[in-house]
C-alpha cells in the first residue's frame, strides 16, 4: 500500500481521537475551543485530489460530530475548508511552486507562509462553524468573539503541534 495513505489514516484517527478525548473539554473562559481536527485537512499533501480531500474531510467532521452530538456542524465546516483549500493553496503558491508529495507544514515552507496558508482556513471553518451553532446571524456578536477566540487558540496548538511533531526535510 501507499505510503502517505497509511500515514494519512494514521493521522486522521489521531486527529480524532485528540479531539474528542482532549480538545473537548478544553476550553477557555468558556470562550475559545480548540478544533485541531481541521489540522488533519490542512496538512494533507499539496495535490490531495480535491474530491478524496472534501470525502476526507467529510468523514471526519461527521465522526466530530457523533461525539459533539451535533448535528453536521462540524461536517459542513470541514468540508467547506476542504473546498476552499486548493483555491488559497493556489493563491499563495511560493514563486518556485509547490514540489511534487509536500505537505503543507512549517517545516517546509517556514511560518510566515504557514501561517498565511493556515489561519484563513481556520478562520472560515470557526465562523461556519459557530454561526451554524447560533443558528443564523442573530448571536453575530458572541459568535464572532468566539470565532476569533478559538481561531487564536486553535492556530497556537496548531504551531505547536508542527514544532513539536514536524521535522524539516533534508
Amino acid at each position: 500500500m501507499n505510503r502517505q495513505l497509511i500515514l494519512s489514516g494514521i493521522s486522521f484517527v489521531l486527529f480524532v481521537l485528540f479531539q474528542v478525548l482532549l480538545f473537548k473539554k478544553l476550553i477557555l473562559f468558556n470562550t475559545a475551543f480548540c478544533f485541531l481536527y481541521i489540522a488533519f485537512v490542512l496538512l494533507l499533501p499539496v495535490e490531495t485530489n480535491p474530491l478524496m480531500l472534501m470525502l476526507a474531510a467529510f468523514g471526519l467532521g461527521l465522526l466530530t460530530d457523533m461525539f459533539y452530538d451535533h448535528a453536521g456542524m462540524h461536517a459542513a465546516a470541514a468540508v467547506a475548508v476542504a473546498y476552499l483549500r486548493n483555491y488559497w493553496l493556489r493563491a499563495i503558491t511560493p514563486q518556485g511552486g509547490y514540489e511534487v508529495g509536500v505537505v503543507p507544514t512549517i517545516a517546509n515552507n517556514g511560518l510566515i507562509w504557514f501561517l498565511s496558508y493556515s489561519v484563513p482556513l481556520i478562520t472560515v471553518h470557526h465562523i461556519m462553524l459557530f454561526f451554524i451553532e447560533a443558528g443564523g446571524f442573530g448571536y453575530w456578536g458572541l459568535s464572532l468573539g468566539k470565532a476569533f477566540a478559538s481561531v487564536l487558540f486553535t492556530s497556537v496548538v496548531l504551531i505547536m503541534q508542527q514544532y513539536l511533531f514536524y521535522v524539516k526535510a533534508r
